[in-house]
């Protein structure tokens, strides 16, 4: 879903943090007229429906709520092409047509007879694919202005997070889940060794590329957190009102996502599959415990062990997104503590910025698919293969 841009966002700044304006139950009997208004265009030009939301409900209605729950429904109520002819066809037709007549008529008749179907079937298919010309198709089932509430405020969650310079999250009970989601997003997150572990996360402002799809990445996190027993998240976020900082924590109410499976992402699906092929007597276990390193904890993805010599076995962590600084810290950290049997798998496509890696680091860099021999004479040569 699109993010909000600033100024669409509600919320105020107090003494440097960040006040969203949540959406409750006091919003409930708009958001019915809302939702109302919307479906009774089914079946209508985009066109129109825009048209109608740029005027106002008939009952009082808070603006930036309603521009924040307008961007909810319009993922909901979507625009589909509908024509008899695809458009695409209907305009070479015409446009042969009327390179061989003189007017617009004839060429609309004579296209029309090619198609085997009336001139106004052919005005109407011309445009059907432009975005305002498409058909409004309503969802299957309307959610409850309740559940509307609870999507708007994660869209307001979402779009604060993108202006994040750093992100920590404190979540009570099982952490891992949590390092999970933000993993399988690529996000470039730190575990901090607490009585309670802190996911120390940067924000899309300390990423140089790739910063909408890192936001987007980040934002997807949250809908996760409801399923913690306990969470406190805080951002640190830069703002046109200057810095601030933002809270979320049990209880607020967004919207939760069905809780996670424990699921390979198809990177590492492949990567275990192709070394299974390549090294038949090398186990790769997936998600093995966190390593303790200084004040941090790294969670790699698998371990890799030799079957007849199991000394020989090394941690692999695919990263997503990256920064050489990021990296180089890492490196640093496994130096101090004489951890030298970690593989770091780089996905060249997200690197963040520019900058050399250490050329005695286990690092291997990758575009799509993990080279399992590469890994491999990373591990036995401590160098990128």
């Amino acid at each position: 879903m699109p993010l909000l841009p600033e100024a669409a966002i509600p919320f105020r700044v107090e003494h440097g943090r960040v006040l969203p304006a949540f959406l409750d139950a006091r919003d409930v009997p708009w958001l019915r007229v809302l939702v109302e208004e919307i479906d009774r265009f089914r079946s209508q030009p985009v066109r129109d429906l825009l048209e109608r939301l740029r005027q106002p409900l008939p009952c009082p209605t808070p603006p930036f709520k309603k521009r924040a729950a307008v961007a909810v429904l319009l993922r909901l109520w979507k625009g589909e092409p509908v024509s008899a002819v695809p458009p695409e066809k209907a305009r070479e037709t015409l446009f042969c047509a009327r390179t061989m007549h003189g007017t617009r008529a004839l060429a609309m008749e004579c296209a029309a007879a090619a198609l085997g179907v009336e001139p106004a079937v052919i005005e109407r298919s011309l445009f059907a694919d432009l975005p305002g010309e498409r058909l409004v198709r309503a969802p299957d089932v309307i959610p409850s202005p309740q559940e509307i509430a609870l999507r708007t405020n994660q869209l307001i969650v979402r779009s604060l997070l993108f202006h994040a310079r750093r992100v920590r999250i404190k979540a009570e009970g099982a952490v891992r889940p949590v390092v999970r989601q933000a993993k399988l997003r690529g996000l470039l997150c730190t575990v901090t060794r607490a009585s309670e572990p802190i996911l120390d996360i940067s924000g899309p402002f300390t990423v140089f590329r790739h910063t909408l799809l890192y936001g987007r990445a980040l934002g997807e996190l949250v809908q996760f957190l409801p399923h913690c027993a306990r969470y406190k998240l805080r951002a640190d976020c830069v703002l046109r009102a200057g810095d601030a900082t933002f809270d979320l924590q049990t209880g607020d109410p967004i919207f939760p996502t069905e809780k996670a499976k424990p699921y390979d992402s198809k990177l590492e699906e492949r990567f275990a599959r192709d070394l299974r092929k390549v090294a038949p007597d090398w186990d790769l276990v997936r998600e093995p415990e966190p390593i303790a390193v200084a004040s941090t904890l790294i969670f790699p993805d698998f371990l890799l062990r030799h079957r007849l010599h199991p000394e020989r076995s090394f941690f692999v962590e695919v990263m997503g997104f990256w920064s050489a600084d990021y990296v180089a810290r890492k490196l640093a950290q496994l130096r101090q503590a004489n951890l030298g049997n970690l593989i770091l798998c780089l996905d060249e496509a997200r690197a963040c910025s520019d900058g050399d890696l250490p050329a005695c680091a286990r690092v291997v860099r990758f575009r799509r698919r993990i080279d399992p021999r590469a890994v491999l004479a990373a591990a036995e040569a401590g160098k990128a293969g």
